[in-house]
């Protein structure tokens, strides 16, 4: 099989291109490297089955010879980053879907899109199935990345019945792993960052608002089997443990073995207060369901920042956080340096 990959120099999209090299397909990996890294594909650009194509998927993607597949991956993902790239995110996901759909039109490939548990905004049911509609605020500040999502599903759509495009739909809930970036703002990477710095864990609210962490390999797993069904979806991805961002800190500080301890600061507007998928529908269809616990995860995540210790450090007080803060808890409002109890 022959691959496109778009954002494949991202931290998933880098995985997700040497998964697919495993296997024995030939990859054409395409990104602008706004938010991804040559780094992630350091192990695949001498590859006789790997290209990478420098370009901006939503100005234009055109890929010479024959096409089976066609993986939209390519986004900012993390807050920090579609914050500094609000056009560009929407851009991406309206323009750079369209010509990402247009390639798999022209060779009859199958198209996948990756969505974003995004899409559910801050959900009014728990767990999310794939039947919710959500809870999204079009003009709110994370906006751009959760209607840019849902234009993106809907235009895939719109070509699977209009132009019977082979589309299948990914619903993609928090993943963490090796790659990701010490400053890109998201908590696994805050919070390991932070604690091999010995520095406060950054904590927005009380620490009560959950999330679900799935493992990158489970994830990319998850992908294959979407690539390789005829399923339109959409399908969520995610893993179904739920934990508290507290819990979270506690984790990392256990497997860092860090004295740090944490700090709460505001709660971010419209931060979601629950997050986890219902996978019902990825265990039917798919068979799949992840296999790697978020401690062994996080594991592999601390192994591979260890060895990354001046990346690390330069994130240092430099490590973003939510941009738009909206009414806090007492907790918060104070701002309460504290540590997590063994």
């Amino acid at each position: 099989m022959r691959a496109v990959i778009t954002g494949g120099a991202g931290f998933l999209g880098s995985h997700l291109c040497g998964a697919l090299l495993a296997r024995g397909d030939t990859v054409v990996c395409v990104d602008n490297l706004s938010t991804g890294r040559l780094a992630n594909l350091a192990g695949y650009l001498q590859h006789p089955a790997f290209t990478f194509q420098e370009g901006d998927v939503s100005e234009l993607l055109e890929v010479a010879g024959p096409v089976d597949v066609v993986a939209h991956l390519a986004s900012p993902a993390s807050p920090p980053d579609y914050h500094r790239f609000p056009l560009e995110t929407l851009a991406v996901g309206s323009r750079g879907t369209e010509n990402a759909l247009r390639l798999a039109e022209r060779n009859s490939a199958r198209f996948i899109l990756a969505s974003t548990s995004e899409v559910y905004g801050d959900p009014a049911i728990h767990p999310q199935t794939e039947s919710y509609w959500g809870n999204v605020n079009p003009v709110g500040p994370r906006s751009v990345y959760d209607e840019a999502k849902r234009f993106a599903e809907a235009l895939a759509m719109a070509y699977a019945r209009s132009r019977n495009v082979n589309v299948g739909i990914m619903r993609i809930f928090n993943t963490f792993g090796p790659r990701m970036r010490a400053e890109d703002g998201r908590v696994v990477s805050n919070f390991i960052a932070q604690a091999l710095n010995g520095d406060p864990l950054t904590i927005y609210g009380d620490g009560s608002q959950t999330r679900s962490f799935c493992y990158v390999d489970d994830l990319v797993r998850g992908i294959l089997r979407m690539i390789d069904s005829g399923a339109t979806g959409p399908i969520n991805l995610g893993n179904p443990v739920e934990k508290t961002v507290y819990e979270l800190a506690g984790i990392v500080l256990k497997l860092t073995e860090s004295s740090s301890g944490v700090q709460f600061h505001r709660l971010p507007l419209e931060d979601p207060v629950r997050r986890c998928p219902d996978i019902g529908q990825a265990m039917q269809v798919l068979g799949w369901q992840p296999e790697v616990s978020i401690e062994a995860g996080i594991q592999r995540t601390v192994d591979y920042f260890r060895l990354r210790r001046s990346e690390v450090a330069s994130a240092a007080g430099t490590i973003a956080g939510p941009q738009f803060e909206g009414a806090a808890n007492e907790a918060s409002r104070n701002a309460a340096s504290a540590a997590i109890p063994a």
